[in-house]
């Protein structure tokens, strides 16, 4: 495929793809003699650097790079980590006055400052760094907008506040507050902080089953996937991630189908029910509103459940499930999943995958995609549950349902924060901790407003317009009534 036609927003996604597709390719051609040696030379051949200072500097980062490609620290359980050789080309941030200030004779800045932290020094106002507690007052204050709240982007990308910078000036992640969504991953524009692959896990599930003659492998798609890769159609997709050695490829939403039947039960029984599809969202729960937890679906994931029902019908099977997000590559190796998941990959890993093994996906035949409904389908935006489960209910004889979507963390905190003071008026709750929902996810190839666009088409373009037969599929795997 011409690189024209390839879709990432940002070159550090583009360095990322290049890394895991030299990777890849290593372990299907054993083109590198060392790869901690040829990779970053490959990569970075110089003589003049293009993105650090020099082309050492370049070529260490790509070495971390391959470490976090082949599975990353195996001692630290986030899947997300900070490659502090890269993490040093942001200021620490803080309240800056810019030469926008005029001088003004007014001194809102000064009299709303709590601390006594601005001076006015030959007619402009000076922040005194020492007093300052960044409450960004002076900042509302200015009728001139001169003061301005500069943090890392890493940093501001953090709803839950577990970034901090250390000593070193480098970033440092708490993994007690953490809830791996992966927004600084995205964000940082250094690609100092990167997410772990477990692409080599999933090359060596495929090579064992010796062409799905020892067992079979099965790839399980997030519904957001044909917001992605927009020079072909799904169905060309499927087919290439077939010609990858897949047995068979199966819709998450499915899954979701089988989740909004047991959420629709399950709110029968409890009342007041917040969804459990989004780990992130969930962790963000447990670590922020722990008395709130107990209402948290019982329901494992669409990923999850689309991974039982497979596994119940070929208990030999392996299952790859493939998304936008990274806190599923933590998801799956939780207890409660009980092994259903064997290994995630993201929509990023998967075109370096396709195009490590030269398959051109734009020129393949096409391969229906049919498992999954309308409702299933439309889980990938922000709104989707919401949009089904009171549907859902009420044909399934349950009324009361009053569902909110809450889009991103900012408005999951605003909306728990009012069910824990017994102030919310709604008794259903979709969190999603990625604004826009699934199809904005962190390892994306692409952002932005038109994905919702192509999830709609594609959740209108299900034949099942109703969940009955998912359900029904369900039950004949032997799934618990």
């Amino acid at each position: 495929m011409p690189e024209s036609k390839r879709i990432f927003d940002t070159a550090v996604q583009k360095l990322k793809y290049d890394v895991l597709k030299a990777i890849i390719r290593n372990e299907y051609e054993h083109c590198y003699d060392d790869i901690y040696i040829d990779i970053p030379k490959e990569i970075s051949p110089g003589p003049k650097a293009t993105m650090r200072c020099c082309i050492f500097k370049e070529r260490a980062i790509v070495q971390e790079r391959i470490k976090l490609a082949r599975g990353g620290n195996k001692n630290n359980p986030n899947v997300v980590e900070v490659i502090d050789i890269a993490c040093d080309e942001c200021p620490i941030g803080g309240i800056f006055v810019t030469p926008a200030c005029r001088g003004c004779i007014v001194h809102r800045c000064q009299e709303v400052c709590p601390k006594g932290a601005i001076q006015i020094i030959d007619h402009k106002a000076v922040v005194d760094k020492s007093k300052c507690i960044e409450c960004g007052k002076c900042t509302q204050a200015c009728p001139y907008g001169a003061i301005i709240a500069q943090k890392r982007p890493c940093v501001a990308s953090c709803k839950v506040k577990a970034i901090t910078v250390g000593e070193d000036k480098k970033a440092v992640i708490d993994n007690d507050k953490c809830i791996m969504c992966g927004a600084c991953v995205y964000q940082c524009p250094f690609g100092a902080v990167v997410d772990k692959s477990f692409v080599l896990d999933a090359i060596d599930i495929l090579k064992q089953s010796e062409n799905n003659e020892k067992y079979h492998v099965y790839a399980v798609i997030a519904p957001s996937i044909v917001s992605q890769f927009k020079y072909a159609k799904i169905e060309q997709v499927v087919t290439g991630i077939r010609r990858l050695g897949f047995h068979q490829v199966v819709e998450a939403a499915l899954g979701a189908d089988i989740t909004l039947y047991h959420e629709a039960k399950e709110w029968q029984e409890k009342g007041i029910l917040t969804t459990s599809c989004c780990p992130s969202f969930v962790m963000f729960v447990e670590k922020n509103f722990p008395e709130l937890a107990k209402y948290i679906s019982h329901s494992v994931s669409p990923m999850v459940e689309a991974a039982m029902l497979i596994k119940r019908t070929d208990p030999t099977g392996k299952v790859i499930f493939i998304g936008p997000c990274s806190s599923k590559k933590a998801e799956f190796r939780l207890p409660k999943t009980k092994g259903a998941i064997d290994c995630v990959l993201s929509f990023e890993e998967l075109q370096a995958f396709l195009d490590a093994r030269h398959i051109d996906v734009g020129s393949l035949e096409e391969t229906s995609l049919d498992n999954a409904s309308f409702y299933g389908r439309i889980f990938a935006k922000s709104g989707g549950i919401t949009q089904g489960v009171a549907d859902v209910a009420a044909g399934m004889g349950i009324e009361g349902v009053k569902p909110l979507a809450m889009n991103g963390i900012d408005e999951c905190r605003a909306a728990l924060t009012k069910l824990k003071f017994n102030r919310a008026t709604e008794n259903f709750f979709e969190g999603m901790a990625c604004d826009g929902g699934c199809l904005n996810g962190a390892l994306c190839l692409n952002h932005g407003p038109k994905n919702v666009v192509d999830v709609d088409k594609y959740g209108a373009s299900a034949k099942e317009k109703t969940i009955e037969n998912s359900v029904k599929l369900y039950k004949l795997s032997g799934g618990e009534d």
